[in-house]
């Protein structure tokens, strides 16, 4: 039973949501502080790419997370502090960037690669169709070179 229940805390330990926001960061006054999260689960870490700042170990995640904090500190509101960054770099810094015509390659990717390795499977598939079909019979040669082929293997 005791082996169960440490099993089950280590899964429950490793599903729960790592934050990296460290209690030095967080602000006294709940409401900003729970806006500063919102606002960090929403910015790309620039030195992971792949986790929000809220997520991020990185230096730079941090000095993110607390210009983040000192705006809202400030009185800007989310949008204002969110225009603040995209100016300072770019919609990059988004996890999920504006559909816009300057964003458009990167929303379009994923459908794009989509429909060409779906093209590409179809291609293959007819052209191993078509190759089969193709098959012309053995000429009467060839029969004999099998025939004697098959007498040598099998005597």
């Amino acid at each position: 039973m005791r082996r169960l229940l440490l099993a089950i805390s280590i899964f429950a330990a490793l599903g729960a949501p790592l934050h990296a926001v460290t209690p030095d960061e967080m602000l006294p006054d709940i409401k900003l502080e729970a806006r500063a999260r919102d606002l960090s689960a929403q910015l790309r870490c620039l030195v992971c790419q792949n986790q929000s700042i809220d997520d991020s170990d990185a230096t730079l995640a941090h000095d993110l997370r607390k210009l983040v904090r000192e705006r809202l500190s400030a009185g800007d509101s989310d949008a204002q502090v969110m225009a603040f960054l995209v100016a300072r770099y770019g919609d990059f810094i988004l996890l999920q960037p504006p559909f816009r015509l300057g964003t458009l390659l990167l929303w379009g990717t994923p459908l794009l690669a989509l429909l060409l390795g779906g093209a590409g499977i179809a291609l293959a598939a007819r052209r191993r169709g078509a190759g089969e079909l193709a098959v012309a019979p053995l000429s009467e040669a060839e029969k004999g070179d099998l025939a004697r082929v098959m007498e040598q293997d099998g005597g």
